[in-house]
């Protein structure tokens, strides 16, 4: 049996970019969102009968995108799910650093 060498590289911060999936950003800002929206239910110790209360979802709508399923989900649908939670979103357009394209970023 041949043994073969894993090459390891620093990633780029997107894990959806470095597998080379397409709509990388796309992914990326969804997991962001769904992590914050997880992190939530989680710190109320809500059950998920009663986050699906709250948000307008199912409970196995809220079972799915507590485990990652939420690629039926728009950005804006998740940042809806979010001011559902009490959170404020504030969304700044900002000029980028020069010579480099912009970027998202998702802060708390």
């Amino acid at each position: 049996m041949q043994s073969q060498k894993a090459k390891i590289g620093r990633g780029s911060g997107n894990v959806f970019t470095d597998l080379g999936l397409p709509d990388a950003e796309t992914h990326w800002l969804k997991a962001e969102l769904v992590t914050r929206i997880d992190r939530i239910i989680r710190q109320r110790r809500l059950k998920q009968v009663d986050a699906a209360k709250l948000l307008g979802l199912s409970q196995p709508d809220v079972s799915r995108l507590m485990r990652g399923d939420f690629r039926e989900y728009s950005i804006e649908r998740l940042l809806r799910l979010l001011t559902a939670l009490g959170r404020d979103v504030d969304i700044i357009i900002q000029e980028s650093d020069a010579g480099r394209p912009g970027q998202l970023r998702v802060e708390t």
